[in-house]
């Protein structure tokens, strides 16, 4: 069946998306979802992850080419000094960290720490093998009401799985329940309603249908069932408008500016918690 499967989808595939004739390929600056790497090793294309930033001189970590563990973004490199402080943060230590930001003092201090550690702003855990897995941006990390820290990234990722959702934002800082805001891929979201004889006019007219509330419905429910109760989705709200990074909403990486995000939806997010 792998034969077939080789002859007739694998290898075609990999051609028309160029990716023939690749022969290492790597993932970085932003965590994936180990789904998507399972389907690119599936084709044949085995994606690595590592890990590092611009203070480091790059690469910290890497999944070595025989040694990978999917889900996580590594060893560290050899003189590369790995930890994890007391609060979850990476450090970091080597010959590559900066000397320091330009005319900036307290901002080094805030980041090099004497010893020369450098506070990466990440959380993340260390196996007993040095496996590096990244768990969130430090200032992203939810706590809520109940004073439960929570990853919002590992529950956005699953969802953005999802062929009908294209971006998702949990929302849940100093609040009793966890709520959601989700844009829909209006691509595929548009096709599904087209061949069901679902009539819409533009992306808010296709947000507002009862039976497209109902299929994110289900896709919220499928991610729930991998999570914990308290990491649950207990409301979401489908966002009007497509997010541009001209409005202020995401970076030109095309990343969730989630301050941003807040303001300009303030009204949607405190319906899911105006009925408790």
């Amino acid at each position: 069946m792998h034969a077939l499967g080789w002859l007739f989808v694998y290898r075609p595939l990999r051609r028309k998306m160029g990716l023939a004739r690749v022969r290492q390929s790597f993932s970085g600056a932003a965590p994936i979802a180990p789904q998507v790497l399972e389907w690119f090793w599936a084709l044949g294309v085995t994606v690595r992850e590592g890990y590092g930033q611009t203070e480091g001189t790059g690469l910290g970590t890497a999944n070595r080419q025989g040694a990978v563990r999917m889900g996580t973004v590594g060893e560290a490199l050899p003189a590369v000094g790995l930890r994890i402080a007391d609060d979850g943060e990476i450090l970091v230590r080597s010959a590559g960290v900066f000397p320091g930001y330009f005319k900036n003092p307290e901002a080094t201090a805030d980041t090099v720490d004497p010893e020369g550690w450098l506070h990466t702003g990440d959380v993340g855990t260390l196996d007993a093998d040095g496996y590096l897995t990244i768990t969130d941006r430090k200032k992203d990390i939810i706590i809520t009401a109940g004073g439960k820290n929570i990853s919002p990234s590992e529950i956005e990722n699953d969802l953005k799985t999802s062929p009908y959702i294209k971006e998702a934002m949990i929302i849940g800082e100093r609040r009793k329940f966890l709520a959601a805001l989700i844009s829909i891929e209006l691509d595929t979201v548009g096709n599904w309603a087209l061949r069901r004889n679902i009539a819409y006019t533009t992306y808010r007219d296709l947000t507002e249908k009862p039976e497209v509330i109902e299929l994110i419905q289900g896709e919220v429910d499928r991610t729930n069932e991998k999570f914990a109760r308290v990491e649950n989705i207990r409301k979401f709200r489908l966002l009007p408008k497509e997010l541009d990074h001209e409005d202020g909403e995401l970076t030109a990486t095309q990343k969730l500016k989630r301050k941003a995000m807040e303001t300009a939806f303030a009204d949607l997010i405190e319906s899911m918690y105006k009925s408790g």
